[in-house]
């Protein structure tokens, strides 16, 4: 099977509700949330080093002790030790198991050493593509934006041809903030891959960064198609639907999403938020509490609740409760703050004497 990247990044958990009014449209993600790839650079040109071709098949499955063990041999070669080397640093950086997440691996003394190891071969091979895509991602995972894009971009000189380096070099630029970047680079990943689902998500998901709704959702709706089965590909679609006026077939691709990962509690968290959008608010609030009954520190789940509760005036002491659990997860988020002073501004309307609420 032709190794496809993941996505970069839900737009799906930034979604809230303001108690007072209907919901916003769904914020652009943001660069700090911008995820990685995986890799689909073979560091075998041909068959001619069987054991460098078996650690590119074993870390296309994950198989990251079984690459690094053939990358290990392969190293003995002359004619491919720079390759398995660059094999060695990654398979060591998908042990780790850390999310493919810019400065997920920030201080991690592993992803740092195999970083060295990349650099100190692409001083020594300065035409080896892999390598400087390998270090840009390594950089990537340790925060170091500016010189991740560096290695990257000379990759894509190296590697003009291959989607997953334009991929990469996409990735790098939107963790440096520049948007328009990174469509040109994930548009040209989609141009050369058109059939693998989760570059034309990522080239969406940029263009929903960029405000460019409408193209983000032909991306999307591209995605679906190719991903049918992918629950994020539909709540991606339908999330970037809820930004137009078509709240209905943005429900349709998060229900969608639900049946197909039904214990993903951001995506019952969205699929209310639809809901509420649409004014169903006691369906709206049976997906919130599945939510948070998957994942009780989903701060947008007990904000949304929240925010459903806080309609009834019979059920707005449990909507105060929920913010308070919301505040306790994340004291300094501003949606708290706001629905709060909204919370207190509604109890003061319901008290006769015109008082001050608790």
């Amino acid at each position: 099977m032709k190794a496809c990247p993941t996505v970069i990044a839900a737009i799906a958990l930034v979604l809230s509700c303001p108690i007072a009014a209907r919901a916003d449209a769904p914020a652009p993600v943001s660069s700090s949330e911008v995820g990685g790839v995986s890799s689909s650079l073979r560091l075998s040109t041909d068959s001619s080093d069987a054991e460098l071709s078996a650690g590119d098949d074993a870390f296309e499955h994950g198989d990251w002790t079984g690459a690094e063990r053939h990358y290990t041999a392969a190293r003995s070669s002359s004619r491919s030790a720079a390759a398995a080397i660059v094999g060695i640093a990654r398979a060591r950086i998908g042990r780790v198991g850390v999310p493919l997440d810019f400065g997920a691996a920030k201080g991690n003394a592993v992803v740092a050493a195999a970083a060295a190891d990349l650099q100190r071969v692409v001083e020594r091979n300065a035409t080896l593509g892999p390598a400087f895509v390998e270090l840009g991602r390594a950089r990537l995972l340790l925060g170091d934006s500016q010189r991740a894009v560096s290695a990257m971009r000379r990759g894509v000189e190296l590697l003009a041809d291959n989607p997953e380096a334009h991929s990469e070099l996409g990735v790098g630029l939107l963790a440096t903030g520049d948007v328009e970047g990174a469509i040109k680079e994930l548009g040209r990943a989609v141009e050369l891959d058109p059939g693998c689902g989760a570059r034309h998500g990522n080239l969406g998901t940029a263009l929903m960064m960029a405000g460019r709704t409408r193209e983000a959702i032909v991306e999307y709706e591209a995605r679906v198609r190719l991903d049918d089965a992918d629950a994020r590909a539909h709540s991606d679609l339908g999330t970037a639907l809820l930004s137009t006026p078509d709240t209905s077939r943005a429900i349709v691709e998060l229900r969608r999403a639900v049946a197909l990962r039904p214990q993903g509690p951001a995506f019952h968290q969205n699929l209310g938020y639809a809901l509420q959008q649409a004014g169903r608010v006691n369906e709206a609030v049976l997906e919130y509490r599945t939510a948070i009954r998957l994942d009780a520190n989903l701060v947008s789940a007990w904000i949304n609740l929240a925010t459903a509760l806080a309609r009834d005036r019979a059920t707005r002491s449990e909507a105060r409760s929920a913010l308070g659990h919301a505040r306790a997860l994340s004291p300094n988020d501003p949606r708290v703050r706001a629905n709060l002073s909204e919370l207190d501004a509604l109890d003061r309307m319901a008290l006769p004497d015109g008082g001050l609420s608790e």
